[in-house]
């Protein structure tokens, strides 16, 4: 299936943010979803692009997708309710539609990407009073001074997808840089682990439809503890499990946690001081 209207052109890496987006369309879709998403659906039927030749229609693969997305959601939503004014800073964010999800009405978003996704979202999903584009990768650390650090109405960073994209010191400077500009605020990312980064970056981390693009940066779930070390005001590290699942997802998440090495999300938090 491929929409009609806009025809993306996106190098290796940019075009995750279309293999996220279909994914979470397929889920959407479903009356028994775990994840609702009406925005992403119509974005799919906006969009010329080969979805299902080029990603396959997994029904599994939409709903550990939405699984994620939700751990995100939960996160930030929790953080909305302590701090209503805050900005929520999506970086690498794509086509991801999470500030229609749980926007409160009050909350200001960006959304940090390269130049030719950020040009797509613009297209797609204009910026607005609350919701603004700025073209420029997470790693140029000259996108935090587009932030108002004020720790009364709180930041908080989201970096879904992202991370593992980057090169481990990159990691660890972009995590050090948020906790010393964004005192009070949190982050929350997600880490797949060593071995698939290890099988990505040697080009067989893939199905019979989609091959992923290197990940140089991996993290099993035990070592999540490991983050405390980027910068001092790093702390709270905890874990995000995903919630809900249907059919056999649902019975194994249990299980799964028992899993050193599988995909995680971990939420952070950057002390005042």
């Amino acid at each position: 299936m491929s929409g009609g209207g806009e025809r993306p052109e996106l190098g290796q890496v940019p075009e995750t943010a279309l293999w996220t987006l279909w994914h979470r369309a397929l889920e959407a879709r479903r009356p028994d979803a775990v994840l609702h998403d009406p925005v992403a659906v119509g974005l799919v039927g906006r969009i010329d692009f080969p979805f299902e030749e080029r990603f396959g229609a997994s029904a599994l693969v939409g709903q550990v997708q939405g699984l994620r997305a939700g751990c995100f959601d939960r996160e930030v939503a929790d953080f909305l309710a302590r701090f209503p004014r805050a900005t929520v800073v999506g970086l690498g964010d794509g086509l991801d539609t999470q500030s229609w999800r749980v926007d409160n009405g009050r909350a200001e978003w960006l959304s940090v990407d390269l130049p030719e996704t950020a040009r797509l979202r613009e297209r797609l999903l204009p910026p607005d009073g609350r919701r603004r584009i700025l073209a420029r990768p997470a790693t140029d650390l000259r996108w935090t001074d587009e932030v108002d650090p004020d720790p009364d109405r709180g930041v908080l960073i989201s970096t879904a997808g992202l991370l593992m994209y980057l090169r481990p010191t990159e990691v660890r400077e972009l995590i050090a840089a948020c906790a010393e500009r964004f005192p009070g605020g949190a982050m929350v990312l997600d880490a797949v682990p060593r071995w698939a980064a290890r099988r990505a970056v040697e080009g067989k981390l893939r199905d019979r439809h989609y091959q992923a693009p290197p990940m140089p940066f991996g993290m099993d779930a035990d070592e999540l503890g490991k983050l405390a070390g980027a910068h001092p005001a790093v702390t709270g590290i905890r874990e995000v499990y995903p919630e809900g699942g249907r059919g056999a997802v649902r019975a194994l998440l249990p299980v799964v946690r028992r899993i050193k090495q599988r995909p995680s999300v971990a939420a952070l938090r950057f002390t005042n001081s």
